[in-house]
């Protein structure tokens, strides 16, 4: 009897634990699972982009290489593809709604709100990155892409970004590949030869494949380095006018970088009337 009321008590306890473990783990927040529910699907949509590309074209996917000029040290780079008439390196952004920018603008923003860097110039330091570890002869070949979904729309300073004589272009995830096709035919038509050839792709392809950077714990830091910049920014920067420099709301802020008529600066109220 005694042995029989031991047994329950042990697994009364047992039940009591698991319920202290299963209480103090973190529940994910619904808004997390959504993102990276989107997250991932937006990649998807990516991987079947690059799976439609000539087999002869090379392509990298979440490459992190060592960036001396970036403040964590490394650069994490969406894609890259190598084909015969340029390399075409590819920053991938999954946001939702009205995308506001232009070349001159140091930061974008999403819906006047949120605001990011601009892509470019993320993307020009991804592609510095990886002129360190290419020869020389091989700079000029670069495309700089930018894929946004179809749940975005475009208010772009400027129209070249959908051109295909610019090198820096603006596409939809859904037309990636077909973007890719059409550069690769405009640069076919300026170069009698092909800028890469096939021995060359494969080369550059092996030098980022050795340069990738796969250690778990390093690419934790490079990720968290970034959060912690990210929110020291956001905590240290005060929206103030571009002429006066007096702090205003985050209201006039956003009004002001949603429009293009204040080019991506920030004026207060005095000066908006002045301007107009």
């Amino acid at each position: 009897m005694k042995l029989l009321s031991n047994l329950f008590k042990k697994k009364d306890q047992e039940n009591e634990q698991k319920s202290q473990i299963k209480a103090e783990t973190p529940k994910i927040k619904h808004n997390e699972k959504v993102a990276n529910r989107k997250g991932e699907l937006g990649e998807y949509k990516i991987d079947i982009q690059l799976a439609q590309l000539p087999k002869e074209y090379r392509h990298l996917s979440d490459i992190m290489i060592k960036n001396e000029k970036a403040k964590s040290g490394f650069s994490q780079i969406d894609h890259i593809v190598i084909t015969p008439y340029g390399i075409f390196v590819i920053e991938t952004k999954n946001y939702q709604g009205t995308i506001y920018g232009g070349k001159d603008r140091i930061t974008w923003s999403v819906n006047g709100k949120f605001k990011m860097m601009n892509p470019f110039i993320q993307n020009y330091g991804h592609i510095q990155a990886i002129k360190n570890h290419i020869e020389e002869k091989y700079h000029h070949s670069f495309i700089s892409m930018v894929s946004f979904t179809k749940r975005c729309t475009f208010k772009i300073d400027e129209l070249d970004f959908r051109k295909m004589s610019s090198d820096e272009l603006i596409v939809y995830d859904v037309e990636l590949s077909e973007y890719i096709h059409r550069k690769v035919s405009v640069n076919k038509i300026h170069n009698k030869e092909p800028i890469l050839k096939e021995d060359e792709i494969k080369r550059i392809h092996s030098i980022l494949v050795e340069a990738n950077i796969d250690d778990h714990s390093i690419r934790e830091q490079h990720v968290q380095s970034l959060k912690l910049e990210g929110e020291v920014n956001s905590q240290n920067q005060q929206a103030k006018c571009f002429v006066c420099n007096k702090t205003v709301s985050e209201k006039v802020k956003s009004f002001c970088l949603s429009s293009k008529e204040f080019n991506g600066k920030i004026y207060c109220f005095e000066h908006q009337k002045s301007l107009g």
